[in-house]
């Protein structure tokens, strides 16, 4: 059908941490399970109602599995842009199974790391200040917004300082 589109965007938090398995064409692949949750008033009691549902995300892109390795724990707040992709299984009992899951491919799909410094997600030597997307993350493509966090106890220049230059415009 002309004119179709898969197309699946999430904001949600890891379940827990990524794992990170080598195929047998020597590809790595990163399987992220995320939930994301709605909450409501019931009209009927004024109590406070919540609903979770969880995503099974399957990244191919090697820049992304890289990412999620070295900076994506446990509650990390993640952006994740994918495709649906329902695949056919046979589980150890030799019952047929369907499982749907969001996919990254190789040149497609985007993952944004989001949320603060010191919470899930950022370790000590890189993580990224709220709303930051690391540059491998969106393919390599890096618009700004976010900054690089300090390591150790020290404090980074601002990045004002990067633009004091003599190169008028």
């Amino acid at each position: 059908m002309a004119g179709s589109v898969n197309k699946v965007i999430l904001i949600g938090n890891l379940g827990k941490d990524p794992e990170i398995r080598t195929l047998n064409s020597g590809d790595r692949v990163a399987n992220l399970r995320i939930a994301t949750s709605e909450t409501w008033r019931d009209k009927m009691s004024g109590e406070r109602k919540e609903k979770t549902e969880w995503h099974q995300v399957v990244i191919f892109n090697d820049n992304l599995v890289k990412v999620a390795e070295s900076y994506l724990r446990k509650g990390s707040t993640v952006y994740i842009e994918g495709a649906l992709q329902t695949r056919k299984y046979t589980d150890g009992q030799g019952v047929e199974k369907f499982s749907t899951e969001i996919v990254l491919q190789k040149f497609r799909g985007e993952l944004t790391m989001l949320g603060g410094r010191g919470g899930a997600g950022d370790s000590e030597e890189g993580g990224y200040d709220r709303g930051a997307s690391s540059p491998a993350a969106s393919g390599g493509r890096d618009f700004g917004g976010g900054r690089p966090a300090a390591s150790g106890g020290g404090a980074r220049e601002s990045f004002a300082a990067d633009l004091d230059d003599e190169i008028p415009f």
